[in-house]
């Protein structure tokens, strides 16, 4: 009796392994990215320098700002997989792993660009994990134009802009390529949205802009493709409404104030320059409109997450 039991155990653990891998001999295939491709704006950007639009890290010795420190969201993705980005490459290696398209002040329209780059180089492939984030310049730019231009005109604009980035995306999946798609931050939990509320009587300018922000991505959501196959979300968005309202939880201390010293702003902003009692892992703000390192270690392990458990 206990042979026939023990065969049974060896049994029926046996079967257990071949449903986990999917039965009839097909094992799941984990997905690996062999190139990394960053489009979007400066939260996602690296210069040419290695310098980067957050809080850069300097060497302790030295005090020269060190690009593998601080890493942004993109970056940290891209790290991941063992890819490095030309901008970062300090052991030099001869052909980098990682493209970086992401460029200071771009917009929705921008990110049409430089996808076209992409496609007229040599396109997308199924071990492509590409990263797009943009829109919160395109949120600061409508609402530059309020009182002259009324609200819920502005949240159709900043709905209609989420919609074009998700046409952007869904080119992305018809060329085959896998992507992690993140929402756009919620602006009007940033310094800058704090201080417009404080100085303008008309309306709550800091819940203009979260509105805003969220018919952006309310627009994304709405007309990408919904199939985890090709796309993994990231509710940045989300992750800051969370990490406002209880920093401690993310071993932050500060979620309302900038990092940076006024006179030295990202990308010159380092280690060094910052205000009294900040350092990179205290505030979740670099500059008035700008995420710091704390902000992007947790962007990029929501990336990671989807990159690693999507069924890609």
């Amino acid at each position: 009796m206990k042979s026939v039991k023990r065969h049974l155990a060896v049994l029926l653990g046996a079967t257990a392994m071949l449903a986990a891998c999917g039965g009839g001999g097909e094992q799941i295939d984990p997905f690996r990215a062999t190139r990394v491709i960053a489009f979007g704006d400066e939260t996602s950007a690296i210069r040419s320098d290695g310098t980067k639009y957050s809080i850069n890290g300097t060497d302790a010795t030295t005090a020269a700002v060190t690009c593998t420190l601080n890493q942004v969201w993109t970056q940290q993705v891209a790290a991941r997989f063992g890819l490095v980005f030309a901008e970062c490459n300090p052991d030099k290696l001869a052909t980098p792993t990682a493209r970086m398209y992401a460029a200071a002040g771009a917009k929705v329209a921008d990110i049409t660009g430089q996808i076209d780059r992409q496609f007229a180089l040599d396109g997308f492939n199924p071990k492509d994990l590409v990263t797009i984030l943009a829109g919160a310049n395109d949120v600061l730019e409508l609402y530059a134009q309020y009182p002259a231009q009324d609200a819920g005109t502005l949240g159709n604009a900043a709905q209609a802009r989420g919609e074009a980035l998700a046409a952007q995306v869904n080119r992305i999946v018809d060329a085959n390529g896998r992507i992690i798609l993140s929402t756009v931050q919620d602006m009007g939990l940033s310094p800058f949205a704090i201080r417009e509320k404080a100085v303008h009587a008309d309306t709550d300018r800091a819940a203009l802009l979260t509105e805003l922000s969220r018919r952006f991505n309310a627009g994304m959501r709405l007309k990408i493709r919904n199939d985890g196959h090709y796309i993994g979300l990231i509710l940045t968005d989300e992750l800051m409404g969370t990490m406002s309202r209880y920093p401690t939880l993310y071993s932050a201390s500060n979620s309302a104030d900038a990092a940076c010293l006024a006179s030295s702003l990202p990308p010159v902003c380092t280690d060094k320059t910052l205000v009294a009692n900040a350092t990179s892992a205290t505030h979740m703000w670099a500059s008035d409109r700008l995420v710091g390192p704390v902000m992007h270690n947790n962007m990029a392990s929501q990336a990671i997450n989807r990159a690693t458990n999507n069924p890609f």
